[in-house]
């Protein structure tokens, strides 16, 4: 359990500092592969391109703790 919550707060300091400082070199949300759409009073947005970054990101993270 020791090895669990410390793996997750290192885990939970990457992600907070890509938040923090990496919005300045990656614009996550505006990728050429986030859909937009909008008409009249209603818009979607879904962000498949970020989406995808983000969970490659993760998967070479936990692979490291494995």
């Amino acid at each position: 359990m020791g090895k669990t919550l410390i793996n997750l707060g290192i885990v939970l300091i990457v992600v907070g500092c890509i938040m923090q400082f990496g919005g300045k070199f990656i614009d996550f949300g505006n990728l050429p592969g986030d859909f937009k759409w909008s008409s009249g009073n209603s818009s979607f947005y879904f962000p498949l391109a970020s989406c995808i970054i983000i969970s490659i990101i993760l998967n070479i993270i936990f692979s490291f703790f494995r």
